[in-house]
């Protein structure tokens, strides 16, 4: 076929044209490349053929017969070697079928004894594959062993976990969970139940977490339920150290020492760092009573959840949150209850919780590292000092009972011992004590002015009678009282000069003395401070509460002159007894009176402004008594002739001052005096105003003359010396300006007093010309009334031109002065 496709090629190629020799030797050289590249099975042959028949014309005609001969070459070739390996393939085909018959007869030998080979191993092949199994079985339970030796503890740790959050070990269960993550599942980690632990591990840590957030947070509840337990045991033992500290200031001959306070958080207080030995029964009675504050409340959640959150790398919002929950507690510990002003139980409560609540924080500052740090627990301290203070402050301010005030005081004083034995600052709170004593005292001065009140109500301001000696020393036992005309009366019964109510109010200024005293007690304030404070309070008594009581009294219109005249004379005893009040203030407190600062007691000023008001309540009301008689006149003005005897009302008046004034010889003598100087002059000018009254028109002479005997008899009662003291007739001055005018009427001297007016001889000096003027035109309308019939009488006429001479000269007078 090969040689008929190149005929076919060569009947196709046209007849290629001559060439040269240069030519052609190219031309073979192009062949030669070309045949080298048809031999070449992996060249295309399209590119070789189109280069041939592109590059010269009749180039493929040339390029058949070059591959033709080519081919015959190739062909010749071929033949000689077909020619010499002949031979030796017909013998290699001759030993061949030999060798068959050999190699089937061996085929059957070996395929028998394959056979043969076969059933007798057949037996030991199945004892064989049993041991291979056996082998691997043992293989793989060695495997398990070895795998399991990894897995048990892996599994006795998880175990171990369960046992240990099942029985709330927290921390301990977190120790566990970071042995197993660090050390145990790490070995068998491609095993699922390991990692179906590892992947359990973070929740039961969050678990833990929330347990233990939870088991704080009913710790906090319960601590805020048990401060005021822990408050109340921690006071009374900070009290009972107190006490027995004073027992033993008491003993200074046995030297200073103190007795440990009080150790409610594992930590025991003493005093200027002493210790003392007691009597072993004493002593075995303190320790059974001595508490911690383990012993009232557990803190284990604390140190549990502390030391959870520590483990778990989250101390510092364990701390935030701690810190934030006692401040929102701590707000609620300081907020009052709203009635808690009204006994002290209320007060008691309130400083218990926050005793408590500060002596938990004091025990976890020091139990716990960092928990809470003294920088925290000072800024509580701070807070909660200034809100105790504000509503101390406010609620002291409600209370009116003296006594629930000093209790307070105590409890003040103690809640603040208790919490300077844990080292809380407390001088704010001495500070505020001096507010609640003035407090404290403005209850004492209110209680003292009702028992005052009550004194002064129940008195029957008469002298004290005393039947027997032994009264008379009751009584000189409550009042230093001394008076040697009275000591000297052998005889009784005698009368004390004051009334029951002296005694009374110098018993209770005492008592006053001592109840501010019990206020002044355990303030850490010296004997001079003390006898200070004593001494004020004792002045605000006396010049405040006392000096109202005593104006009040006098002020009341139930109390009559002679009430007056006894408080008078009480008022000048008690101001006697003020010296010997100093003396009780300092035998109190042990201050000489003589110190540089020592504050004197004001009762003189008090006792002597009360008996000044007294005095001048005396003269008010006696000037009133004698209006009252005044008012009983009853003058017929038109009168002829005078009754010959004085006014009934007149005579009453006299009756009444002369047996008062004799209720005043126990006054001091000026003041009996100017009681009876100043109703004489009361009683002139009263009289001398109802001369001159103008609603009273007309006046006869009759009426000056009954009017003339009236003033005969007041100064006839002035003569008669109604108060001793008074020296010649100076009683009767008060007087003198009636006197001279009834003169001037009653004789019609006229003459004598226009001629010798203005001078200091005159008879008539006091008569004022408008006092006689008035007075003569009231006579003047009572002659105008009678002008019918006096007009036929000479003497009426004359005497009618006189008056008007002297009504006109009057009047110059009077103008004269007024120009």
């Amino acid at each position: 076929m090969r040689d008929m496709s190149v005929d076919r090629v060569h009947a196709a190629l046209p007849d290629p044209p001559l060439q040269s020799e240069e030519e052609n030797r190219e031309e073979e050289k192009a062949f030669g490349n070309a045949f080298a590249e048809l031999e070449s099975v992996d060249l295309p042959l399209g590119t070789t053929l189109r280069s041939i028949y592109d590059d010269q014309p009749n180039a493929h005609k040339r390029f058949m017969e070059k591959l033709d001969a080519r081919i015959r070459n190739h062909d010749r070739e071929i033949e000689k070697m077909c020619n010499f390996h002949h031979q030796g393939f017909v013998d290699a085909i001759t030993e061949l079928l030999k060798v068959r018959a050999d190699a089937e007869k061996l085929m059957g030998q070996v395929t028998d004894t394959n056979r043969r080979l076969q059933e007798a191993g057949r037996e030991v092949t199945a004892q064989t594959e049993e041991v291979i199994r056996c082998r691997i079985q043992q293989r793989n339970m060695a495997t398990t062993v070895e795998k399991l030796q990894l897995c048990i503890p892996v599994l006795e740790m998880y175990s171990k976990l369960k046992e240990q959050l099942e029985s709330k070990r927290y921390y301990a269960a977190l120790k566990t969970m970071e042995q197993l993550e660090k050390v145990y599942i790490p070995r068998v980690s491609h095993y699922r139940f390991c990692q179906i632990m590892a992947e359990n591990l973070p929740r039961l840590r969050e678990e833990i977490k929330e347990i233990s957030m939870s088991d704080l947070k009913d710790f906090l509840e319960s601590i805020r339920k048990h401060s005021d337990k822990v408050g109340e045991t921690a006071m009374r033992q900070a009290q009972q150290h107190r006490t027995f500290n004073s027992a033993v200031a008491k003993q200074a001959s046995t030297g200073h020492y103190t007795k440990p306070m009080y150790s409610l958080n594992g930590r025991t207080h003493t005093h200027n760092g002493l210790m003392i030995e007691e009597d072993s029964g004493e002593e075995e009675e303190a320790d059974e009573e001595v508490l911690t504050a383990q012993d009232l409340v557990d803190f284990s959640p604390v140190y549990r959840c502390l030391h959870i959150y520590t483990v778990l790398g989250d101390r510092e919002t364990f701390e935030n949150y701690y810190r934030k929950q006692r401040k929102k507690q701590a707000r609620l510990v300081l907020q009052p209850q709203a009635n808690m002003h009204e006994t002290v139980e209320g007060y008691r409560r309130y400083f218990n919780q926050i005793v408590g609540f500060f002596v938990v924080e004091d025990h976890i500052l020091h139990a716990t590292q960092g928990l809470v740090t003294r920088a925290f627990t000072d800024e509580l301290w701070n807070m909660a000092l200034s809100k105790i203070i504000a509503v101390l402050r406010t609620h002291s301010s409600y209370c009116e009972d003296p006594d629930l005030v000093l209790e307070l005081k105590n409890l003040i004083v103690i809640f603040a011992d208790t919490l300077q034995g844990y080292g809380f600052p407390v001088n704010r709170l001495f500070d505020l004590l001096f507010e609640v004593r003035d407090q404290y005292n403005e209850t004492l001065l209110k209680k003292w002015a009702l028992v005052f009140r009550e004194i002064f109500e129940l008195d029957n301001y008469s002298p004290i009678p005393v039947e027997t000696e032994e009264e008379y020393k009751h009584v000189v036992s409550r009042f230093p009282f001394h008076d040697t005309e009275i000591e000297k009366q052998q005889d009784f019964p005698k009368k004390l000069p004051m009334s029951q109510s002296v005694p009374q109010i110098y018993t209770q200024v005492k008592e006053f003395i001592y109840a501010s005293l019990k206020f002044s007690e355990s303030l850490h304030r010296s004997s001079t401070e003390i006898d200070d404070m004593l001494r004020k309070s004792t002045n605000l008594l006396l010049t405040r509460t006392l000096s109202s009581c005593l104006q009040n009294l006098i002020k009341k219109p139930h109390i009559g002159l002679t009430e007056l005249v006894q408080i008078i004379i009480n008022t000048t005893h008690l101001e006697q007894a003020c010296r010997y009040l100093e003396e009780f203030i300092t035998n109190i407190t042990n201050v000489s009176p003589e110190t540089v600062h020592t504050t004197r007691l004001y009762g003189l000023s008090t006792f002597k402004d009360a008996r000044h008001a007294a005095e001048g309540e005396i003269y008010t009301k006696l000037n009133q008594k004698i209006d009252e008689f005044i008012q009983l006149a009853d003058y017929e003005w038109g009168m002829a002739e005078s009754d010959g005897r004085a006014s009934g009302y007149l005579m009453d008046l006299i009756n009444f001052l002369r047996s008062t004034f004799q209720v005043f010889t126990h006054l001091p003598g000026k003041v009996a005096q100017t009681a009876c100087m100043s109703a004489c002059k009361h009683l002139s000018t009263s009289l001398m105003q109802m001369l001159l009254d103008t609603e009273l028109k007309q006046i006869s002479m009759g009426a000056i003359q009954q009017f003339n005997l009236d003033v005969i008899q007041c100064e006839l009662f002035a003569s008669s010396e109604p108060v001793p003291g008074f020296q010649g007739d100076t009683l009767q001055l008060a007087f003198i300006d009636l006197r001279q005018l009834l003169d001037l009427f009653m004789v019609w001297d006229w003459s004598t007093y226009l001629a010798d007016y203005g001078q200091p001889t005159s008879k008539y000096l006091r008569v004022n010309p408008a006092t006689a003027l008035a007075l003569l035109e009231k006579m003047k309308d009572t002659s105008k009334k009678n002008n019918i019939f006096s007009q036929f009488r000479k003497n009426d006429r004359d005497k009618q031109k006189l008056i008007e001479t002297v009504v006109k000269q009057l009047r110059s007078l009077v103008n004269g002065m007024s120009s």
